[in-house]
């Protein structure tokens, strides 16, 4: 249950990060972000390859995509078991983008942890995703 959270909420990061390229102001009122996440501990600075770097970045487009979708329909979910059935078909989707990309989800959320602390790394996989 703590994987899936966490996958969910570095794609919502994800899909925050790829919405801010075109839609500055969307991304900022995004209400999906869930702001009561726990505080995660400052990784130390990890070395991705541009490899790893680029699946996150083709990863992180496709699931920008499934979030925004499934944000909606989580939108629209009237129950609490209703939303609950939401994230996890989302999350299903989201883990086997991730796995189909060549990453598995650690290094997924890694990356995405890393990205957060290091805006130099951000801008990387931001001009990344601009050319693929």
């Amino acid at each position: 249950m703590q994987r899936m959270t966490a996958l969910f909420s570095a794609a919502l990061l994800t899909a925050g990060l790829m919405a801010a390229q075109a839609h500055a102001q969307d991304a900022a009122q995004d209400p999906a972000a869930d702001p009561q996440q726990p505080p995660q501990a400052a990784a130390p600075a990890q070395d991705f390859s541009d490899d790893q770097l680029q699946q996150f970045a083709d990863a992180s487009q496709d699931i920008a995509v499934i979030s925004q979708e499934y944000t909606e329909r989580l939108h629209a979910a009237e129950d609490e078991q209703t939303q609950q059935e939401v994230r996890m078909e989302a999350n299903d989707k989201m883990v086997e983008v991730v796995e189909d990309s060549g990453l598995d989800v650690d290094t997924f959320n890694a990356i995405g942890h890393a990205i957060q602390q290091d805006p130099e790394l951000m801008q990387r996989v931001q001009q990344m995703a601009e050319q693929s």
